[in-house]
């Protein structure tokens, strides 16, 4: 899920690998002892801290939906690209997966537990990405929690990198946190994973929570 990129339509550029996404990455999780307990530890911290939903934003053919899902969270999946939606209901018809845009999200104020964004913003031009962390904030609950997952440089400007479907963006994890402070969000906690296999960059997450009302 990303905003419009010009001479390319997201939506369209991942519907048209979309079957080969999942086949891909349908599996990832299973190779990530890291990945799954980060996952493990952000839903007990929304089934502790809210009883709203989680959102699955860039949820793609819906394996990281369907793996909170097992771990008891009430989620559902969101993602601009119709063929990924389409691959999400019928690999996981029980649940609910919509197609909508991060930068207008169709939530009301303040619903969600937690939102769950992993990877779906590396494609967002760097002046466009407070707004959307902005948006993140306001469909979460006080005490919800957002984990923010991105492709991490050294660098403290974001640098612009070839991805195999749109340009990507690499931020350091602290420039990163700096935003999502400025958004109202409060850091809880950090990952950052070397790259594996066939990976050719570093994979961060951020682990951030939206305050109580004093």
């Amino acid at each position: 899920m990303t905003e419009p990129i010009v001479g390319r339509d997201p939506g369209s550029a991942y519907d048209a690998v979309a079957t080969r996404y999942a086949e891909l990455f349908s599996n990832a999780l299973e190779k990530s002892p890291l990945d799954r307990a980060l996952l493990a530890a952000f839903a007990e911290l929304v089934r502790t801290h809210s009883t709203g939903p989680v959102a699955d934003i860039g949820c793609g053919p819906g394996y990281a939906t369907a793996h909170l899902h097992a771990l008891g969270v009430t989620t559902f999946g969101l993602d601009v690209s119709p063929a990924m939606i389409a691959l999400a209901r019928q690999a996981y018809p029980d649940l609910r997966f919509d197609q909508g845009t991060m930068s207008a999200l169709d939530i009301a104020d303040g619903v969600l537990g937690g939102v769950l964004a992993r990877f779906c913003t590396i494609h967002i031009p760097p002046l466009q990405l407070p707004a959307v962390l902005t948006e993140f904030h306001r469909v979460l609950a006080p005490g919800g929690h957002l984990l923010l997952g991105f492709l991490a440089g050294d660098d403290p400007l974001p640098q612009e990198r070839d991805h195999k479907v749109l340009p990507a963006y690499l931020w350091s994890p602290e420039s990163l946190a700096e935003l999502l402070h400025h958004a109202g969000l409060v850091e809880v906690a950090r990952m950052l994973r070397k790259p594996h296999g066939d990976e050719r960059f570093h994979e961060a997450h951020l682990l951030v929570r939206k305050p109580r009302q004093p």
